[in-house]
C-alpha cells in the first residue's frame, strides 16, 4: 500500500450501485474520488460506441498507464482516504496490473439477472465480459471484502462500518446520505447514466420479488453469468 493515505479500489459490474457508493465515501470530508478512470482507455482499446463516446475520450485519460497513474497519484492536503469507483469490465487483459498492490480492493456484486434488466434499458450488447464478471473473478485473490449489493442494502451502516474496518480506518455517518445532484467528480458520461443517483440523498431500499424475468436472448448470457456470480458469492461478507 501507499503511504501516502487509505485508497480503495471498488469494483463493480455496470448498474451495481456504484455511484451511490461513489456518493457516499463522497461526502466524507476527508475522502476524494475518482470516477472510472479507466473508462475512456477501455472504449479506446475496444472501439465500442458507448453513450457519449467522443465525450469520454476527450475527457480522457485514454491511456491504461495515465489511469492507472491516477490511482495512486498523491493526495491532496486534508485528504486521507482515496475512493475509486472502477467498472470491472473496463480492466483489458492487456492493462498493466502494477498499480493493484497499491490498493484495497472491493468487490461489489450483484445477481446477474438484475444487472442484465438494468443494463439492457440503456446498452443491449452484453456478455459475461461486458459485466465484468470474469474480471471480479480474477480479483477475488485481492479483494479485501466482498459485498453483494443486495444484502448491502438491507443494512447499509452495518456494512459500511465492515468495509471501514478492513481497510483500516474510522467510519463516518456521513456515508449514510448526501445531498441531492450532480458532482463535478461525476465523469461526463453522467447524464447518460446517473438520472436516479443525482435525485438521491442515500442508499434505497433492498429489491423485491423473485427472479428478475429476460427476454429469451438473454438467457444463455444469464446462465453463464450465474456460474461465475456463484464463485464470487462464496466469498461474500454475510453479517449476523
Amino acid at each position: 500500500m501507499t503511504d501516502d493515505g487509505v485508497r480503495i479500489a471498488a469494483w463493480s459490474g455496470p448498474r451495481n450501485l456504484s455511484t451511490a457508493m461513489m456518493r457516499s465515501w463522497e461526502n466524507r470530508a476527508d475522502c476524494a474520488v475518482i470516477d472510472e478512470p479507466f473508462y475512456a482507455a477501455s472504449l479506446a482499446a475496444t472501439g465500442q460506441d458507448h453513450p457519449l463516446r467522443d465525450e469520454i475520450l476527450a475527457a480522457g485519460p485514454t491511456s491504461p498507464a495515465a489511469a492507472a497513474a491516477a490511482c495512486v497519484a498523491p493526495l491532496p492536503d486534508g485528504i486521507a482516504v482515496h475512493y475509486q469507483k472502477h467498472m470491472a469490465h473496463h480492466l483489458h487483459d492487456d492493462f498493466d496490473r502494477s498499480w493493484l498492490d497499491s490498493v484495497h480492493h472491493v468487490l461489489l456484486l450483484r445477481n446477474p439477472r438484475r444487472v442484465l434488466a438494468s443494463y439492457t434499458k440503456v446498452w443491449d450488447d452484453v456478455s459475461v465480459e461486458t459485466i465484468g464478471l470474469p474480471q471480479q473473478l480474477e480479483l477475488l485473490p485481492r479483494a479485501s471484502i466482498v459485498i453483494d449489493t443486495d444484502d448491502f442494502l438491507v443494512a447499509p451502516r452495518r456494512y459500511l462500518i465492515e468495509i471501514c474496518t478492513v481497510v483500516g480506518i474510522n467510519f463516518d455517518e456521513a456515508m449514510l446520505s448526501w445531498p441531492a445532484g450532480p458532482r463535478a467528480s461525476d465523469g461526463v458520461w453522467a447524464p447518460a447514466w446517473y438520472d436516479n443517483v443525482k435525485a438521491s440523498t442515500g442508499f434505497g431500499p433492498p429489491p423485491i420479488g423473485g427472479p428478475v424475468d429476460l427476454p429469451a436472448h438473454l438467457e444463455s448470457v444469464a446462465s453463464e453469468a450465474a456460474e461465475v456470480y456463484a464463485e464470487l458469492e462464496a466469498s461474500k461478507l454475510v453479517l449476523p
